[in-house]
C-alpha cells in the first residue's frame, strides 16, 4: 500500500534566505496575479481559456521581459507551480466547486513550491534541507521523516517560516480494529460517540477572545502601515496562530483515539459554510435573532467540524477502516427504540424524550445513534447517501496526501 504524507516543520533561515524567500513568494504571486489578468482580458475579449501549456509560454516572455528582469532570480519551477495553481482554481470554477480565482494580496499565504524531487537535499540526521537557489536551510527537527521525499512547500506563517515536505512511502496493509461507532458533532458537545463517551469542545478562539480584541483594538488606533502598526499587526497574528496551533492539536488528537479504536466510523455530511452563514439580511429584508446567530457562528466555526470530518476520514483508510457520511436530517429527531419522527421529541438543546414510546435520553447521543444506523445500513444494503461523498471500501487502493 503507497501512503503520500507530509511532515511540516519550521525553518531557521539566516536572513539572506529569509530575504529570497520573501522574494521568491513575490514572484510567484507576481506571475499568479498577471496571468489572472490575463485570463480576464482575454475572457472579455471573447477568447478561449489559456491552458497551462499556453501561459506557460507567457511566462517565458515575462521572464524575459527587461521589465521583470526579478522574475530570474526566483526558479522556474516554483513559478510554473504558481500557474499550475491558478489552472486548478479556473478547473474547479468550472466545475462549479469554487468562486472564480481572486488575485493574491502581499502578506496574505505567501508560498511557494517545488515540485521536483531531484533538486531537493533532506538531510535528516543534521535537521538541515538544501532548496535550489536556497542552499542549506536549518530546520526545527521534531521527528524523523520516512520515505522518498517528492516535494517541498515553504509558506510563511504569523512571521515565520515553514516547509512542508511531502514522501511517499509503501506501508503493510493495515487491519481495522474495534467496533463501529456514530458520531454526532455539536457546540455543547464537541462530538458524541454511540457508545455513550463524549469528547468536550477545546473553544480555543473562546480562550483567547478578550486577548485577540485588546491587540485588535490597540492596531485600530495606529497609523496604518507605520512601523507601531507593523508591530501591532504582527502581535495579533502571532494570537492567531496560537488559536489555530491549538485547535489543530486538539483536532488530530481527538480524531487519532477514534480512528485507532474503530474501524468503521459513520459522521454527519454537514454543510458547515450553510450552517455558519450570516442572519443579517438586507436593508429590505433585515434578519432576526442576528446577534444570537453571530455568536453560534462563531462557535460553529470556533470547533473545526470540517477539519475533524477530514481527518477522521483519511486516518479510518490509513487504518484499513471503513467511513461514511450519511444525511444529517432528523438524526436527533428520530426516536432509536421506535423510530418516531418529530420534532417535539427534542424537548431542549439536551432532551430527548420521544412522544410516541417515551424514551428519554441525550440528544446528542440519539442523534450518533441514528448517525451509525443509517451508516451501517449504507454498508449492508448500498442505500444512496445524498452527498455524493463515497465511502472508502478498498483503502488497499487508495493513495493518500495529508499535512500533518
Amino acid at each position: 500500500m503507497q501512503r503520500l504524507q507530509a511532515f511540516k516543520f519550521e525553518l531557521m533561515p539566516t536572513g539572506e534566505q529569509a530575504r529570497k524567500m520573501r522574494q521568491f513568494a513575490g514572484a510567484c504571486r507576481f506571475v499568479y496575479n498577471k496571468a489572472l489578468a490575463l485570463q480576464q482580458e482575454n475572457r472579455e475579449a471573447g477568447g478561449k481559456f489559456i491552458g497551462y501549456v499556453g501561459m506557460a509560454k507567457h511566462l517565458t516572455a515575462w521572464r524575459n521581459n527587461s521589465e521583470t528582469p526579478w522574475l530570474k532570480d526566483a526558479p522556474v519551477h516554483t513559478s510554473q507551480c504558481a500557474l499550475k495553481d491558478l489552472d486548478r482554481a479556473f478547473v474547479n470554477f468550472f466545475e462549479k466547486c469554487a468562486d472564480f480565482p481572486r488575485f493574491k494580496r502581499k502578506g496574505m499565504r505567501d508560498s511557494f513550491r517545488y515540485p521536483d524531487a531531484k533538486q531537493i537535499r533532506l538531510d535528516r540526521e543534521n535537521g538541515r534541507i538544501s532548496l535550489p537557489k536556497l542552499g542549506y536551510i536549518r530546520y526545527r527537527n521534531s521527528r524523523m521523516v520516512p520515505g522518498e521525499v517528492r516535494s517541498a512547500t515553504v509558506s510563511l506563517r504569523a512571521g515565520k517560516w515553514y516547509v512542508s515536505i511531502l514522501t511517499k512511502r509503501e506501508v503493510e496493509q493495515p487491519v481495522p480494529h474495534g467496533p463501529a461507532v456514530g458520531i454526532d458533532v455539536g457546540v455543547a458537545r464537541f462530538a458524541t460517540l454511540s457508545d455513550g463517551a463524549f469528547v468536550a469542545p477545546l473553544a480555543s478562539f473562546r480562550q483567547h477572545e478578550q486577548r485577540l480584541g485588546k491587540y485588535q483594538r490597540r492596531m485600530a488606533r495606529k497609523v496604518k502601515g507605520s512601523s507601531n502598526w507593523k508591530k501591532a499587526k504582527a502581535r495579533v497574528q502571532r494570537i492567531h496562530a496560537r488559536i489555530a496551533n491549538a485547535r489543530n492539536d486538539f483536532l488530530h488528537k481527538a480524531s487519532n483515539t477514534i480512528s485507532k479504536n474503530h474501524a468503521m466510523i459513520a459522521v454527519e455530511d454537514l454543510q458547515v459554510r450553510n450552517m455558519s452563514r450570516s442572519a443579517k439580511g438586507s436593508a429590505e429584508t433585515p434578519g432576526r435573532n442576528v446577534r444570537a446567530k453571530s455568536g453560534l457562528n462563531k462557535s460553529i466555526l470556533d470547533q473545526g467540524w470540517f477539519e475533524f470530518r477530514r481527518q477522521l476520514e483519511y486516518k479510518t483508510v490509513w487504518r484499513g477502516g471503513f467511513f461514511v457520511a450519511v444525511p444529517p436530517q432528523n438524526t436527533s429527531r428520530t426516536c432509536p427504540c421506535c423510530g418516531h419522527i418529530s420534532a417535539d421529541n427534542r424537548r431542549t438543546q439536551a432532551l430527548f424524550a420521544c412522544i410516541r414510546c417515551g424514551h428519554e435520553a441525550n440528544a446528542d447521543h440519539v442523534g450518533a445513534i441514528n448517525v451509525l444506523e443509517r451508516g451501517q445500513r449504507f454498508l449492508a444494503c448500498g442505500e444512496p447517501v445524498q452527498s455524493g461523498h463515497s465511502v472508502k471500501q478498498e483503502p488497499a487502493e487508495v493513495t493518500q496526501a495529508i499535512v500533518t
